[in-house]
């Protein structure tokens, strides 16, 4: 195994893994943007209600995505597994 292709497998993991958180993060940031505008506009400065949207927001985006996100995975997971015989000589 050279050095190039573990960076290749760090490479793909890290490619992967914000594939895959992308569709959490970028809703909560919506979220967090839009309670934020409406505590400035409204002057209520409550820390749970910027919190509760967005934790039901990433629950609901998991429930969406989770079909989604386990196939990218099992797909990432599968090629890495079956490339093992590959990279052994």
């Amino acid at each position: 195994m050279t050095t190039d292709s573990v960076m290749e497998i760090g490479r793909r993991a890290i490619e992967t893994m914000l594939l895959v958180s992308g569709p959490m993060l970028a809703l909560s940031l919506v979220i967090g943007l839009v309670v934020s505008a409406l505590q400035a506009m409204t002057q209520i400065h409550e820390a749970t209600l910027s919190f509760v949207p967005k934790l039901i927001a990433i629950f609901v985006a998991t429930l969406l995505f989770f079909p989604w996100m386990m196939g990218s995975l099992v797909n990432f997971m599968t090629t890495l597994l079956l490339s093992i015989p590959e990279y052994a000589h």
